[in-house]
């Protein structure tokens, strides 16, 4: 008789569930930890749910894609960066850089909504772009490493932006820019009357068609699979006549391009000004997002609104259980740190699949005799 083969022990189908039992196993880590603290956390979950609007509070679900939206486009910059062979740890300074760029042209341009919204988010994209093509031109020219030369663009970010918002777009105090114009925002009144007056608002959309484009790159075009297979393998792209240093480029730039978008996302749709000394913490999330989204636009998206509702529903679960803030947080670290350890749940469904194996083989042999 054939050998039986279980489906679990395919690697394929244990990459989709890998993610879903990392999800599983963080929550109820959170949940040992709320009853030891002496928590509900049946009630605990039930208002974080509550409080990220999915028992339909439209105002509340709507904050739950407002939080989101920077964190889809900072994961398909990692994401896209890991898929090319490319670490991206730099999507915070090309998050500011964009954000910088998106709000700048929002203050110093007085146009109508068509031409200054659309000019405003293009800024954004190239601002990232070139924030991004510094790494890929000193890997491809120099090999030097990009996490090391994102990290210190990272901060190059802070200190530009620290130099020239209270030079040339300060607000009313020196540690922040004006307010952009009505013209430059994204936010529209249909959409927040759509979500009963929450905040949400293009930036949504935007994100939806990057997560689209960035799967139709990779997936569909032969630029894509070019850059997968520089990724894999430089010398195998070389012998086969792909160029690879251009792709190393490119493969930056169209990161530090979506991170980019994250800041004109950001700065445009939910602050609508620009604070000075402060790096986006949302690139680092992005890192997580990208991680447990299994580097794919699919998974980033969904992996984005998990991490979406849980910091909007975050604050109605302490004040309606007395639960901390920072158990979020944890809950969310724990199911990072399964996501990461694919190679541990692998090797734990590996020996749950030989042992079901085992079990049907003695199964057959009894019934045979």
């Amino acid at each position: 008789m054939a050998k039986l083969k279980s489906p679990i022990a395919k690697n394929s189908r244990q990459d989709k569930l890998i993610p879903f039992l990392s999800v599983i196993l963080g929550f109820a880590v959170g949940a040992l930890i709320m009853l030891v603290s002496g928590f509900n956390s049946f009630a605990a979950y039930t208002r974080l749910l509550e409080g990220a609007g999915l028992f339909g509070n439209v105002r509340r679900l709507g904050g739950t894609l407002l939080n989101m939206t920077p964190l889809i486009l900072t994961g398909l910059s990692v994401a896209f960066g890991m898929r090319t062979g490319l670490f991206n740890i730099g999507a915070s300074g090309q998050m500011l850089m964009g954000g910088f760029g998106a709000v700048a042209v929002g203050i110093l341009f007085e146009l109508p909504k068509v031409i200054h919204l659309p000019l405003a988010v293009v800024t954004a994209l190239i601002l990232g772009a070139l924030w991004g093509m510094v790494p890929g031109i000193l890997k491809s020219k120099f090999n030097v490493h990009e996490v090391v030369v994102t990290i210190m663009m990272n901060w190059i970010a802070v200190w530009t932006v620290y130099y020239f918002v209270p030079l040339y777009i300060r607000g009313a105090f020196d540690t922040e820019s004006a307010t952009i114009r009505s013209t430059a925002s994204l936010r529209t009144e249909w959409l927040s009357d759509l979500f009963n007056g929450s905040p949400v608002n293009l930036g949504l959309f935007i994100a939806i068609a990057a997560a689209i484009a960035v799967w139709w790159i990779l997936e569909k075009t032969t630029f894509g699979y070019e850059l997968k297979a520089v990724g894999l393998n430089k010398d195998a792209a070389k012998y086969a006549g792909i160029h690879v240093d251009r792709n190393i480029i490119f493969s930056m730039m169209i990161s530090g391009a979506l991170a980019g978008l994250a800041g004109a996302t950001f700065y445009l749709g939910f602050t609508n000004n620009i604070k000075i000394g402060e790096l986006p913490m949302l690139g680092f999330d992005g890192i997580a997002v990208a991680l447990l989204g299994m580097n794919t636009p699919l998974g980033v998206v969904l992996s984005a609104f998990l991490f979406g509702f849980m910091n909007a529903g975050k604050g109605f679960m302490q004040a309606a259980t007395g639960v901390p803030n920072e158990l979020v947080q944890v809950i969310m670290a724990v199911i990072i740190f399964f996501s990461a350890a694919t190679m541990l749940i692998r090797r734990w469904m590996n020996h749950l699949s030989k042992r079901k194996e085992k079990t049907q083989k003695n199964l057959e042999k009894g019934g045979a005799q």
